[in-house]
């Protein structure tokens, strides 16, 4: 059995987390929360799992790092200079940081690559995403992760992305990317990711009705990192997508 660390164990995905263990193998060896100080148990786990709060993940990270830890990344939300950061760590550690664990998520990243690199910029492409209400970042790192899928995939950078739009905005820009974020009710994940242009639309989308999805994938990334050399991985790494 791996023996897990993780950290925001009381949160939704800390819960999922907990109850998904065992079936994949792996133990909670340690649930750290709010009050808790995961340097106490660091030194005897096996790998460290993160689905706290962004201002959590650099300490972690440094913590992680000094023990040559393994470090598993959920949490989203996190600002230009705390991503920065903690990928310095990436040079002593393994980190698997992914904005979403789904295996089903995942593969609608690579479904998004392959059709952004075939449908050219006369393919209007809007991305949809909604979440319950209680979530505190806007547009969710799926939707995040989805963006730079596109971008990457055109050669294009963040000046072409627009997120929602209000009053007089005129004639949608060829080659722009448009981000949407809903929230309400009790919805884990909604993500859709259009391809629009004269006569045709093609739509990709994936919905989560469980966070176990979440949870299971976060469990399978702890395992597979176990032996990797130092560096920063996603999800594409883990299922090799690649």
């Amino acid at each position: 059995m791996v023996k897990v660390l993780l950290n925001g164990a009381k949160g939704r995905m800390g819960q999922a987390i907990t109850a998904a263990a065992s079936l994949e193998g792996c133990e909670i060896f340690a649930g750290c929360d709010i009050g808790d100080n995961p340097a106490d148990f660091i030194a005897d786990c096996d790998v460290v799992i993160d689905f706290s709060f962004r201002d959590i993940t650099a300490p972690l990270a440094k913590l992680c790092a000094e023990h040559k830890k393994p470090l598993i990344i959920g949490t989203t939300g996190h600002t230009a200079q705390q991503r920065e950061e903690i990928l310095q760590y990436t040079k002593d550690i393994a980190i698997v940081w992914a904005g979403n664990y789904s295996l089903g998520v995942n593969l609608l990243n690579y479904l998004t690559k392959v059709a952004a690199e075939i449908l050219n910029d006369s393919y209007d492409v809007e991305i949809v995403e909604m979440h319950h209400r209680h979530k505190k970042d806007s547009p969710s790192g799926t939707a995040e992760k989805l963006k730079q899928v596109v971008l990457q995939a055109r050669g294009i950078d963040e000046d072409s992305v627009v997120y929602g739009r209000k009053g007089l905005v005129g004639e949608r820009p060829q080659g722009e990317v448009a981000v949407h974020a809903l929230r309400g009710g009790s919805v884990v994940g909604d993500h859709t990711v259009m391809f629009a242009t004269d006569g045709e639309r093609l739509e990709l989308t994936h919905k989560a009705a469980d966070r176990k999805v979440f949870a299971n994938g976060a469990l399978r990334a702890s395992k597979w990192v176990l032996d990797k050399p130092a560096g920063l991985y996603g999800m594409d790494d883990v299922l090799n997508l690649k």
